[in-house]
């Protein structure tokens, strides 16, 4: 039987994706993690909006001048070489699996409105491995569904969701806001700090039409473009709807929310409201999970082709999608679901954002520096050059802001695995020089 054409996402799909992947890990549960530093943490946004947006032009010059599949890694195995491409990809692949079972856990979250039982840890978990594996099947069967499963997720999503972002400013009370300022007295520097580093989370994805070039027509018009449109749209969006929450509920109650949206919801218009947005965000949320299914799926398979990563990683089923692959990252993603067990859905997705923020610091920094490694081939004007250095150095400064801005245990946890990613590196090399020399042998011998 003949293998069916590859279907590729077009330029609205591919800016859907940006912005599911970004919307979408971010903005149902954050509200709660935010409200840890208080109400002052906008100033936070403020900053972390300005790293984000220089992250988002490193990612969509890279994808106007030399689209890659795999993102990240593909720019830092071709002007980084090998180790800073391996760890990279280590990095980068680990902070995603990690940051999906979040995305699954703010699921839950919402499902808990309808299903108060869910609100138990162990039935939580149990909603959560479903949810995992339903879009862990839904990513086997083609780029083309995942397209059209965000695009319908991202529409039917975001419109209840800018619906409490606008009209919750008629419920918002400057007390309520004012009284959550501040609530652990933390110096103004660290408490823009904590919260610019927390912020991260809900930017993480501004790569993502970048990683998916090799899923994308057209990719030197299409992937920067959604990158760019993806990125105003997602930060319009979070800082309107995060700072109306935080005049909406008192800050001891956002904090421990474990849906926040549908509780604002509830105090502007009623239950009815609650259901509707708890709706909305769980479709919104199950888009996002799709999408990042795809992003982490495909950086394992671009590093698995070269080598970097165990070749079934890059074993494709007959829609073009690595299926022994995405199985690994569903066995992963359970298994860390059960490691990062809390009290509460909150807690658990504040636990699990923090570790991936960290990780994905270093990836990003590479590409910045890949950037500019890569424009030095590229016969730019001095102007444009220097802009893009300039640009590089804003996304580099923010990148090791947050990490500072975490926890002295979390960063030395961080730099643990870091540590490993050397001899990991060390034996992927030794087993591909062997593989190497085996099919050299072989075809000696047929010669």
């Amino acid at each position: 039987m003949a293998a069916q054409p590859v279907k590729k996402m077009g330029l609205l799909a591919a800016s859907s994706l940006v912005v599911a992947n970004m919307v979408g890990t971010g903005l149902f549960l954050l509200p709660s993690s935010m409200a840890g530093v208080g109400s002052i943490s906008l100033l936070g946004w403020i900053v972390a909006a300005i790293g984000a947006s220089a992250l988002g032009l490193v990612f969509a010059h890279l994808g106007m001048v030399e689209p890659q599949a795999g993102g990240p890694y593909a720019y830092a195995r071709d002007h980084l070489g090998p180790f800073a491409a391996f760890q990279t990809n280590f990095l980068y692949w680990g902070a995603n699996v990690i940051g999906n079972v979040a995305i699954a856990v703010s699921v839950t979250g919402y499902l808990a409105v309808f299903f108060p039982m869910l609100k138990n840890p162990w039935f939580a978990n149990a909603s959560t491995a479903a949810i995992i594996w339903l879009f862990i099947w839904l990513n086997t069967r083609g780029a083309n569904v995942v397209g059209h499963f965000t695009t319908i997720s991202t529409a039917a999503g975001i419109l209840p969701i800018a619906f409490v972002g606008l009209l919750g400013w008629f419920w918002f009370r400057t007390d309520v806001f004012q009284a959550g300022w501040n609530p652990e007295g933390m110096s103004t520097f660290s408490a823009v700090q904590r919260s610019a580093s927390i912020a991260l989370w809900a930017f993480l994805g501004v790569e993502s039409a970048a990683v998916s070039a090799g899923v994308i027509e057209n990719p030197k018009r299409n992937v920067p473009l959604a990158t760019v449109v993806g990125l105003v749209v997602s930060t319009l969006i979070y800082i309107a709807c995060c700072t109306v929450m935080m005049g909406l509920l008192p800050n001891d109650e956002l904090r421990i929310s474990g849906a926040p949206f549908a509780d604002a919801a509830r105090v502007m218009l009623g239950n009815w409201a609650a259901i509707v947005i708890s709706l909305a965000a769980i479709l919104k949320a199950a888009g996002a999970l799709v999408g990042w299914i795809l992003i982490v799926a495909q950086s394992a398979q671009a590093a698995a082709q070269d080598g970097m990563f165990a070749t079934t990683f890059a074993v494709t089923n007959r829609y073009g999608m690595p299926v022994r692959n995405l199985v690994i990252t569903g066995v992963l993603m359970s298994l860390l679901l059960v490691l990062t067990t809390s009290p509460d859905i909150a807690t658990q997705f504040a636990t699990i954002t923090s570790a991936t923020v960290v990780l994905m610091a270093l990836p990003y920094i590479y590409s910045v520096v890949a950037m500019w490694r890569l424009n030095r081939t590229l016969g730019l004007t001095p102007r444009r050059r220097n802009f893009l250095i300039v640009v590089g150095l804003l996304a580099c400064a923010y990148c090791v802001g947050v990490v500072l801005g975490q926890s002295a245990e979390l960063n030395r946890k961080a730099l643990v695995v870091l540590l490993v990613s050397t001899p990991l590196f060390a034996l992927v090399r030794v087993q591909a020089v062997m593989k190497t020399r085996a099919h050299r042998h072989r075809g000696h011998r047929r010669g």
